[in-house]
């Protein structure tokens, strides 16, 4: 259960800056920082107990968006109900938001310097081989010996790869295969007469002003992506790529590189992407839209949570998704390597990259990230001359 504030073993502040240091320091993705959280506020502070922990564990990986922040919410509501969900959140995501705000300035500013091209030169090809190798461990850990998330994960793996988007019919057609698989609903088809054509009218409603634009594309991110942070890869791809051209697929890599070399949840690349398209009003509108709906989707079921979310078939839905979104994950990792992998050096960082991190599972990819930039930087120098 839930308990009050009076029950807490700690401040308001306190939590804040915990969170706030964890988003300023905490390099490694949303694996590490769940990580984080469960050193420091179950077993070092205990702060919260290990059963409010993975309950809060698992509704994060039941709901779209990212992973880490969704628990640090729901970390925030359980002695400080909404005010502390809120304010952990926001202590979590802002201090990765102004450091993606200065890298976005600088990029937007320097971009013609050779220094920033080569930094990205090699930084690019290094978060190939990251990607690559968490998509790997995402896929063994995730799907283990069930054959029919294996189909799942190679068809939407192949799909992602041809058509070079993600397809959200897909995946949430294999939520819905395993669900019906495993545990069909007596009421199935009253509920996909009302759902269906639901969803269908938010998908297609037209936009055509570049902030509502910005508001609707990454809202549809923060509230349809499942999985780890990177499973929001292809789908942003998908978008800002391939169907509104905001971004170049160079500048795109550029993003999840920034995502890569800073702290905090690896979403906030959107941030760095709504300034490429529109400056700061466009950073802060995808960052806000894309964490409005993980935000809504912790606090409201976090009070039911206990009751229901151990139902076979919420679980079997997950299961489904999460087994095509890494599937997508892999078809990303693809599309990207294709795409900036197209001379021996940048082909052989991404390689090394894949290697160390096999070789040392340890090792922070911050550190692989400024080897990475110094490598491009001197690939650059030799190659002018």
């Amino acid at each position: 259960m839930l308990h009050s504030p009076s029950t807490a073993h700690y401040t308001l502040r306190n939590l804040l800056v915990y969170f706030l240091k964890l988003g300023t320091w905490g390099f490694g993705g949303p694996v590490a920082l769940v990580g984080y959280m469960h050193r420091d506020l179950v077993e070092n502070k205990k702060w919260i107990s290990e059963e409010e922990y993975r309950e809060g564990l698992a509704l994060a990986q039941l709901a779209p968006g990212p992973l880490a922040a969704q628990l640090a919410i729901y970390v925030g509501y359980i002695h400080y109900r909404i005010v502390g969900a809120t304010l952990a959140g926001l202590a979590f995501v802002i201090p990765s938001f102004l450091m993606v705000l200065g890298l976005g300035y600088a990029y937007v500013t320097y971009n013609g310097l050779p220094w920033m091209q080569a930094v990205f030169y090699g930084v690019g090809a290094c978060v190939i081989g990251i990607i690559a190798i968490s998509s790997y461990k995402l896929t063994t850990k995730s799907i283990g010996n069930d054959y029919l998330l294996w189909t799942i994960f190679m068809v939407l793996g192949v799909t992602t790869f041809i058509s070079e988007s993600e397809n959200l019919w897909l995946i949430l057609g294999a939520g819905v295969l395993i669900w019906m698989y495993r545990h069909p609903p007596t009421l199935f088809t009253t509920s996909a007469n009302i759902i269906s054509p639901l969803v269908l009218q938010l998908q297609t409603i037209p936009v055509s002003n570049k902030s509502v634009e910005l508001f609707w594309f990454f809202t549809k991110a923060g509230a349809f992506v499942f999985g780890s942070g990177l499973a929001i890869v292809p789908f942003l791809y998908g978008g800002v790529v391939k169907e509104y051209a905001w971004l170049t697929e160079q500048q795109f890599l550029d993003a999840v590189a920034v995502a890569m070399i800073t702290p905090g949840p690896v979403v906030i690349t959107v941030g760095f992407i709504g300034y490429l398209v529109d400056g700061v009003p466009g950073a802060c509108i995808a960052a806000g839209a894309t964490f409005l709906p993980c935000y809504l989707f912790t606090i409201i079921p976090a009070p039911y949570f206990k009751k229901y979310g151990k139902h076979p078939a919420i679980k079997a839905f997950v299961d489904g998704v999460t087994a095509a979104a890494i599937g997508a994950i892999a078809g990303a990792v693809l599309v990207l390597g294709k795409r900036t992998l197209t001379d021996v050096p940048s082909s052989l960082i991404a390689l090394t990259t894949l290697l160390i991190l096999v070789r040392f599972k340890k090792l922070q990819e911050p550190v692989l990230i400024i080897l990475a930039a110094l490598v491009g930087i001197l690939v650059t120098y030799l190659r002018s001359y």
